[in-house]
């Protein structure tokens, strides 16, 4: 499709301004200077925020003025938000404009799309970059957010080569490395090296803050606990649908670590210290062996 068109996307229609979406548009006019940016958000101060940092040059709550005759859209809502949103798509998109998404599971999005986009399910590419941080909303948008970072797109077999390819190319363009997955395996990759970690960070910083003595606990707190917890810093509603949405595989991911604690509270019973040491050795192995690949 990119050589099909022959030029760059002249408009991009971003529905949701958040960090995700803002760094888009921030990443896409760096790219291809020139292009018209509208926004779409349930939250008008968001929106107005957006509008002023020049992320956006429009900003509306009428999705199909957003839209209107948008190149490209990218939808950056909550997962648990997408079905909805699809319905109303599917009643006004035009029939040019490519559609991906950034959401962090896939399964239920795909499901969602495939109920309610009609014939427009061709152009759409599913999509996650492995990007963010723990601030949220469009006041942290950066440009530079997607460099050298990890883009998935799992495209579906109703999803066009054109589509795919034109997708590609713009991620491309705002400096991510592409990489296609199916959605089952996206979903299993990232139940065990995302939404677990955030569930076990969230579940200990819960297990401090209940405590009586919590305010003493987290006054003591230093570079360990800071780092192992900085994720549970992350916007509740979205880490609230990304469990739901992917819970089959994240209960099997949970079993599995259940597993670990088991194992090493067997090893605390039996002072078994060769062991511990062992499995300490072997994880810091593991960890090194992938911070340097």
């Amino acid at each position: 499709m990119v050589k099909k068109l022959g030029k760059a996307p002249r408009r991009l229609a971003l529905l949701g301004v958040g960090l995700i979406g803002g760094s888009f548009a921030r990443a896409m006019r760096q790219a291809f200077p020139g292009i018209m940016v509208s926004g779409y958000d349930r939250d008008e101060v968001n929106l107005a925020a957006a509008r002023q940092l020049g992320v956006v040059d429009v900003g509306s709550a009428d999705l199909a003025q957003v839209v209107d005759q948008a190149d490209l859209i990218l939808i950056a809502v909550p997962v648990g938000q997408m079905a909805g949103l699809f319905a109303e798509l599917s009643r006004v998109v035009n029939p040019a404009s490519m559609m991906t998404d950034v959401g962090s599971t896939k399964t239920q999005v795909v499901e969602a799309a495939r109920q309610h986009l009609g014939t427009a399910l061709n152009r759409f590419v599913p999509g996650h970059p492995v990007a963010g941080a723990e601030t949220s909303g469009v006041r942290a948008a950066d440009a530079e957010l997607f460099q050298n970072r990890t883009v998935v797109l799992t495209p579906i077999a109703e999803t066009a080569p054109y589509a795919l390819d034109w997708v590609k190319f713009c991620w491309e363009r705002c400096g991510a490395k592409v990489e296609i997955q199916t959605v089952r395996r996206h979903d299993e990759i990232f139940a065990a090296v995302s939404h677990l970690p955030h569930l076990l960070s969230y579940a200990l910083v819960h297990d401090i803050a209940e405590r009586p003595d919590a305010s003493t606990l987290f006054r003591f707190a230093a570079g360990g606990f800071r780092d192992f917890t900085r994720i549970a810093a992350s916007n509740p509603e979205m880490w609230r649908d990304i469990s739901l949405d992917n819970r089959e595989v994240l209960k099997a991911e949970l079993a599995r670590y259940r597993f670990q604690i088991d194992r090493l509270s067997h090893w605390l019973d039996e002072q078994d210290g060769a062991a511990l040491e062992a499995y300490f050795q072997r994880a810091r192995q593991a960890r090194r062996k992938w911070q340097e690949s």
